[in-house]
């Protein structure tokens, strides 16, 4: 659903948590009482908890940790802020991947989009991505690059590297990564990467990398998860301070990606992997096969040690899971 302008204005004056009258959002916004009872059904209809007491009017109980473009574009490293050629901040949208699959960026530069609340967001294998409203990152980053999809090898495994440095810089020490893209604490499931490649195979190629990561999900939105999952929760850094950090070490990562493909990040990969000499069992399609998970090649690909011998596998449809 489409947020109204009165909506999103309203939103704006109920970030800080306080109480609000009907009377005075409806002055700020230049509507009647009834018209702010309208939109706020509206905001309620997205989970955000709307609290109505009498004589002391609304507010959303700890308030809403709302993005802010400029603040985001402010806060990046200039060497990063340099590399951004347009930066996107939309309430409600169906995916930013698919927002960002219309951004054409220039060369050696990249287009992102962030969004407060996803209807239809997506991960690895089709998965749904549970997105309840201001709670988390929802963010896609487009770039081109050349020398076809061959080039990209190995990327989403340098992604899950960059977006590890910033939440470390964030002070959480504890994330490991889990091939081919997922970040993890304490072994339950932080974050997400989806990279989807459109393009010449052999030429020039764009490069759509979305990111999710859990910063406070709300209890309300784990009856929608099938796996366990674990947020930045403590964290004393906002949404937006996650966002800049995260492009802040993933632009430049992109920027030279064609020179040092994975090889440059394949050893800081393999010391925070989290099954590195673990059982671990690999699903493709309808076949399985258990092994010792033995760290990736400089292309990415996992090695797997099996009964009947070393064995590598790449990305693509393939899940993998630890074993008790």
């Amino acid at each position: 659903m489409a947020l109204t302008a009165t909506q999103q204005q309203l939103l704006r004056l109920l970030a800080d948590g306080a109480f609000h009258s009907g009377a005075a959002l409806g002055a700020a916004l230049g509507v009647s009482r009834t018209a702010v009872w309208k939109a706020l059904d509206g905001i309620a209809a997205l989970g955000v908890p709307v609290e109505r007491a009498p004589r002391l009017g609304y507010r959303v109980p700890g308030g809403i940790d709302l993005h802010d473009g400029e603040r985001i574009r402010a806060a990046l490293a200039p060497p990063a802020r340099a590399l951004l050629a347009e930066l996107q901040v939309l309430t409600v949208t169906e995916s930013t991947n698919e927002i960002a699959k219309r951004f054409a960026p220039p060369p050696g530069q990249g287009a992102c989009c962030l969004a407060e609340y996803q209807t239809g967001g997506r991960g690895r294998l089709g998965r749904t991505w549970v997105s309840p409203f201001a709670r988390n990152l929802y963010c896609s980053l487009a770039w081109e690059f050349d020398g076809g999809i061959a080039a990209l090898e190995g990327l989403s495994l340098a992604v899950g590297v960059a977006v590890r440095r910033a939440l470390v810089a964030l002070g959480a020490n504890d994330v490991g990564l889990k091939w081919p893209n997922d970040l993890l604490r304490d072994g339950r499931k932080l974050g997400g990467i989806l990279i989807e490649v459109t393009g010449d195979p052999e030429g020039r190629c764009r490069a759509v990398i979305g990111i999710g990561i859990n910063v406070a999900m709300p209890a309300a939105a784990t009856d929608a998860i099938d796996q366990p999952w674990s947020d930045l929760a403590g964290l004393r850094s906002s949404r937006d301070t996650l966002a800049a950090t995260v492009l802040t070490e993933l632009l430049p990562l992109l920027r030279d990606f064609p020179a040092t493909g994975f090889a440059a990040h394949r050893a800081e990969w393999e010391a925070s992997d989290h099954y590195r000499d673990r059982l671990v069992a690999i699903s493709i399609g309808s076949n399985r096969r258990e092994g010792i998970a033995r760290g990736v090649n400089e292309r990415g690909a996992l090695a797997l040690e099996c009964a009947d011998g070393w064995h590598w596998f790449s990305g693509g449809e393939v899940s993998l899971r630890g074993t008790p």
